[in-house]
């Protein structure tokens, strides 16, 4: 019993004395779910033990960052070493050692740019040292609706005949600390429009042979190129079809399994991993073959895909680093990429759809404080061109960007479900909510 009160101490203390015992898993919020595994560790009598958390911040409200922090000082005071990947920086203010990585991301990154205290990190020049002392924005002038979108009598979970109308024609932001009904409110009223694309939490799912290329049809464009170029068929420029290397069947590696063990793979001998057979590898379009193209980052892909006449591929490639994803190869697995990418690289698709509404859950998860900007520009070009964009958010950043603000609480859970504010983001820092208190505390006034 003294295990059990333990760990319903640990729901209570990390937010989540609402929960029921008996809630389905698949009904948690990204948020949710995230601490869930976390309280796992709380009752364990182990110490001495290493602790590795990977963006455990993500999906979390910016009120409910400080009970993650009193976790993580717990888990060290008992004697562990707790060890964060993170871009929130009010973890990083807590930590007492920090490494930074960098300089940028994908093939430009990878070094240790920095390592030691926070006054250090703040003076060190690094991308994230520059970025912890950053404020988000308020502007002083606000974009007019076109019209609303009328959602009404919602009755879901803890939402219990809620009604809200949301303004068309503007960046929207729903707000409220994880678990007060923001996904479940939109859900209910929008998901089913026909002039709405919902990009929601869901993972992608793909094999080890699925890239973000493949994923996001850019190679279908790209094959093609190549076919025309040769006057051969486009499926010869497929690893999955007719120019698999015979050795790996287009996989790259060779896989062992030793059947009692782990299994291994090695680079394929034949094709030295490149995926494609010999004939295939001396087709070229410009000075690239097609192994060659399926390497490069999105941004030099651009590049590429300009001078040799791509235009629907360079279109998805310019979505590749409009949504912070630059630097990622276009034949890089899909099991290679973190949630974060996963999340981004289902925007880059479906910016690639027709619609006059979007709906985004927490499309600035995963990203650093200093890719957040681009990101707002993103969704800012996207409103000038006509297209109302309601975003599930909790970074301060798309908030003090956004038009119009719901915040919906005050809590979580049954404490939660009611719309608690209506408004510019200018009136949320007069008012009392979670979201309110933290954005005056961090924002700035372009008037100011």
């Amino acid at each position: 019993m003294a295990t059990l009160r333990h760990l319903l101490q640990g729901f209570a203390d990390i937010g989540l004395g609402y929960l029921g015992l008996d809630r389905p898993s698949g009904t948690l919020s990204g948020g949710e779910a995230q601490r869930v595994k976390m309280i796992r560790q709380l009752g364990s009598p182990l110490t001495d033990v290493t602790y590795v958390f990977d963006e455990p911040t993500a999906g979390l409200h910016p009120a409910d960052v400080q009970r993650m922090n009193d976790l993580l000082v717990q888990l060290r005071d008992a004697g562990n070493t707790v060890l964060v990947v993170e871009h929130n920086a009010d973890v990083i203010a807590i930590a007492d050692h920090l490494i930074d990585m960098g300089p940028e991301a994908g093939t430009r990154g990878g070094t240790v740019v920095y390592e030691g205290g926070l006054d250090g990190l703040r003076t060190a020049g690094t991308i994230t040292g520059n970025s912890l002392d950053h404020h988000c924005v308020i502007k002083d002038e606000f974009r007019k609706p076109t019209g609303q979108l009328a959602i009404e009598h919602v009755s879901q979970h803890n939402l219990h005949d809620v009604s809200v109308n949301i303004p068309t024609g503007v960046l929207t932001s729903v707000t409220g600390v994880a678990g007060s009904g923001k996904s479940t409110l939109l859900a209910a009223g929008l998901a089913e429009r026909e002039d709405v694309v919902v990009i929601d939490q869901t993972p992608i799912r793909g094999s080890r042979r699925s890239n973000p290329a493949t994923y996001t049809g850019a190679l279908d464009a790209i094959r093609k190129a190549f076919a025309k170029e040769h006057g051969v068929k486009p499926g010869l420029f497929s690893a999955n079809s007719d120019g698999a290397c015979p050795e790996c069947k287009g996989a790259g590696v060779i896989y062992l399994d030793f059947g009692f063990m782990l299994g291994q793979s090695t680079v394929c001998g034949a094709c030295q991993g490149h995926r494609f057979n010999d004939e295939v590898l001396g087709y070229k379009l410009g000075s690239k073959n097609i192994a060659d193209v399926l390497e490069l980052p999105a941004e030099d892909a651009l590049t590429y895909l300009q001078e040799t006449k791509i235009p629907a591929a360079a279109k998805i490639a310019q979505r590749f680093i409009d949504v912070g994803l630059g630097y990622v190869r276009l034949g890089q697995p899909l099991t290679t990429l973190s949630g974060g990418e996963r999340q981004r690289l289902k925007l880059v698709t479906s910016l690639g759809k027709p619609a006059d509404i979007y709906v985004m859950d927490e499309p600035t998860t995963g990203l650093h404080i200093a890719d957040v900007a681009r990101l707002v520009n993103l969704l800012n070009t996207m409103v000038d061109q006509g297209t109302t964009v309601i975003v599930i958010e909790h970074d301060l950043d798309v908030v003090a960007a956004s038009d119009w603000v719901i915040d919906i609480g005050p809590g979580a859970g049954s404490d939660g479900g009611t719309i608690i504010f209506e408004g510019t983001p200018e009136a949320l820092t007069r008012a009392d909510t979670p979201t309110s208190r933290h954005l005056s505390r961090a924002a700035v006034s372009t008037s100011s």
